[in-house]
């Protein structure tokens, strides 16, 4: 259970805490209630989706039901490449940073599957995905002589999403940044055995 205990802990968190809002926001609120934060910037905004993160959508029923069944078959990839690098004891960093996408992928993953039969709209792998975190930190209009937007309105950021969005997002994005530190040890280990063959 050694080197386990953290990232289980975390993957814990993040599904706790990203169910008690959805939950919370899908029994107090109406589809397309909304409320201020942080005034204009930070807004709670209750929507739906039937696809991906981030309000993206996936083609109709089946396509519902194949983008779920690829998240169960991805999360598990996903699982076991968190126990891979646990067991072979990479960098901590860089299997929080799994465990927080793991734990994102299986939040969206328990609305799929449960939520359409829970709140009785839908089957099972059928649910649709609750979001609700908005920031439309800016906003405006495209200049009219800009192609395709001219004139347009944009807001930043658009997107509506939610905790188990936002885990997935951070867990990437921070391996991206990191990921020479946190494969470093294997880039040098591979250094030495290509080394030592050369040697020989």
């Amino acid at each position: 259970m050694k080197g386990y205990t953290k990232p289980l802990l975390l993957i814990f968190l993040v599904l706790i805490a990203d169910q008690v809002l959805k939950t919370w926001v899908k029994t107090h609120m109406y589809l397309g209630q909304e409320f201020n934060i942080l005034g204009k910037w930070f807004i709670v905004h209750f929507t739906e989706n039937n696809g991906m993160a981030f309000g993206m959508e996936f083609g109709g029923e089946f396509g519902k039901l194949a983008l779920t069944l690829f998240r169960i078959v991805a999360v598990a990839g996903i699982g076991y490449g968190l126990h891979y690098l646990v067991k072979h004891k990479y960098h901590r960093g860089l299997i929080l940073n799994v465990a927080l996408i793991f734990a994102g992928a299986t939040g969206n993953i328990i609305d799929s599957v449960f939520y359409g039969k829970i709140y009785g709209y839908e089957t099972w792998f059928h649910g649709r995905v609750v979001d609700m975190l908005y920031f439309p930190i800016a906003q405006g209009y495209f200049p009219a002589w800009l192609p395709i937007w001219g004139g347009d309105e944009f807001v930043f950021f658009r997107p509506v999403f939610n905790l188990a969005d936002a885990a997935i997002s951070v867990g990437v994005i921070l391996i991206l940044v990191f990921q020479k530190n946190y494969f470093k040890e294997d880039v040098k280990d591979e250094i030495t055995v290509n080394s030592e063959m050369v040697e020989d």
